[in-house]
């Protein structure tokens, strides 16, 4: 018989030893904890907006909006992404950005309009969700199918605006009429808060989310060194301007972000261009 080595008796003397739990460190829950953060905010911005406080219903859409751009890079950060993850962001997005924008847009005005105004709140979830579905399908391949490799200069575009920027995109007339309201012009607040703008914000912000518009991702954007300066000159002015006027600055917001779409589109076509005249010269001595 082997006699137990010296490490096994003191072991055996010790007492019984604590067991070892296995699972995930803390660190790498943070990103869940914090798409869960963001999807309690969507729910308390649809219950601010059944109790007609739209101010901070609208704030808690920001909320969620600001938490959802800072889970996905924190995951990157501390190693910590999962698929599991990723559904769960998903599922947290449609929430806050497809379903509580119309319902509050809904609440606050389109509801005067009688039943029709209700279908452009139903248009921008479905919408929402399309767009939501089409990206999760895109970043699954499917079993024995290897997707052909994207462009270079594809991968600094999103295709169709995001979720979190159409939230805010519909939002705008909210954001508008309560920036007239605390300027006192009421007569441009009302008229902002008529149904039919409403309607129309919805339809065309669910058709962008949609579409394959190429959108700027900012997660691989390289600013020029020249405008570094000017960049963090404008973010401060904006951030105090945010801080001082929130709902107008807000606003201003997303009236830049839908002249950014613009140009976006000729950027993605003159990076096109310039890639399909590299392919071109590159081809045409191997024919010679």
């Amino acid at each position: 018989m082997t006699r137990p080595s010296l490490r096994g008796r003191l072991r055996g003397l010790s007492g019984p030893q604590r067991p070892r739990f296995r699972g995930p460190s803390f660190n790498r829950l943070i990103p869940n904890l914090m798409t869960m953060v963001g999807l309690c905010c969507g729910l308390v911005a649809i219950r601010f907006g059944i109790e007609g406080r739209f101010p901070q219903a609208a704030s808690f859409i920001v909320v969620a909006a600001v938490i959802d751009g800072l889970d996905g890079r924190i995951a990157r950060l501390l190693k910590g992404t999962s698929r599991f993850g990723a559904e769960f962001d998903s599922l947290s997005d449609f929430l806050c950005f497809g379903v509580a924008p119309g319902l509050i847009l809904y609440l606050w005005t389109l509801q005067h309009a009688g039943p029709l105004g209700f279908i452009p709140c139903v248009m921008f979830a479905v919408c929402s969700s399309l767009r939501l579905a089409r990206f999760n399908a895109a970043s699954i391949a499917e079993p024995g199918v290897i997707p052909p490799p994207k462009p270079a200069y594809a991968y600094n575009f999103f295709t169709g605006v995001p979720a979190p920027a159409g939230a805010g995109l519909a939002l705008f007339p909210l954001f508008a009429s309560l920036a007239f309201a605390e300027w006192e012009w009421d007569g441009f607040a009302n008229a902002i808060r008529y149904p039919l703008f409403s309607a129309i914000v919805l339809f065309v912000v669910g058709g962008l989310m949609v579409s394959t518009l190429p959108s700027w991702s900012f997660k691989n954007f390289k600013v020029p060194a020249q405008m570094v300066l000017p960049l963090l000159l404008g973010t401060g002015a904006f951030i105090a301007f945010l801080v001082t006027e929130p709902w107008a600055a807000l606003a201003l917001g997303g009236a830049m972000y839908m002249g950014m779409l613009v140009l976006s589109v000729r950027s993605y076509a003159r990076l096109k261009a310039e890639a399909e005249a590299l392919r071109v010269s590159e081809a045409a001595p191997a024919q010679e």
